[in-house]
């Protein structure tokens, strides 16, 4: 599960879960152990998350059912309800999270597909990976990855989907939001703890045979 803000940087992160884990149960475990240090938003503030997480106080999720992804709009026209209005709102938002992941991973091919190392290893490789997409961004590094996905319009791999595919949201990740009228919208693991270029990560002790996902 991963956070990031609206300049393309993670600022939270947990890695280690196996892939079976479902994010909403990834997203509680955090929020439930103080230890992890999961903020919370304030009450005038959100969390815009994918469908795969509850619309709750703090996290604001899009309408199910209803078209949701920037290229069922590009395809199908304008939104028609104010429910497409709210979801098309939310993905242009939340398209910040995407086109993250799409920097990291054009970066990085091994989160494409992990070499067969020990589970630890596997783990710190996302980590090291996603703290090195944050130095690049924050040291106004001229990248031309970044400046490729700068732009709002990009749709990421992860975001080329028909409202169909909506249940089975890939994700597990979060973006920080601002104040947004939301008028349309009424433990048992074990944690080591470090810090990243101001990057807050989380990361499961060593588990043997489980395989590491970024995101």
């Amino acid at each position: 599960m991963a956070i990031c803000d609206f300049n393309m940087i993670f600022t939270y992160v947990i890695a280690g879960w196996e892939g079976v884990a479902h994010d909403s149960m990834v997203l509680m475990d955090a929020v439930l152990d103080l230890t992890k240090k999961f903020s919370l938003p304030p009450p005038d503030k959100y969390y815009l998350v994918d469908a795969a997480y509850t619309h709750t106080r703090g996290f604001m999720a899009p309408y199910r059912n209803v078209r949701y992804w920037l290229g069922d709009f590009r395809s199908g026209g304008r939104p028609t309800s104010k429910e497409e209005v709210f979801n098309h709102m939310h993905a242009k938002l939340r398209n910040v999270i995407e086109r993250s992941f799409g920097v990291l991973k054009a970066r990085f091919a091994i989160l494409k597909r992990m070499a067969p190392y020990s589970f630890p290893t596997q783990r710190d490789i996302v980590i090291a990976c996603m703290t090195l997409h944050n130095y690049i961004r924050k040291e106004s590094i001229s990248d031309p990855l970044f400046q490729q996905y700068n732009d709002e319009n990009v749709l990421s791999e992860m975001n080329i989907k028909s409202e169909n595919d909506m249940p089975e949201v890939e994700g597990g990740n979060l973006v920080e939001r601002g104040k947004l009228d939301v008028g349309f919208r009424e433990k048992s693991l074990l944690w080591d703890e470090i810090d990243y270029q101001d990057i807050h990560i989380w990361r499961v002790k060593d588990k043997p045979n489980q395989e590491v996902v970024a995101g």
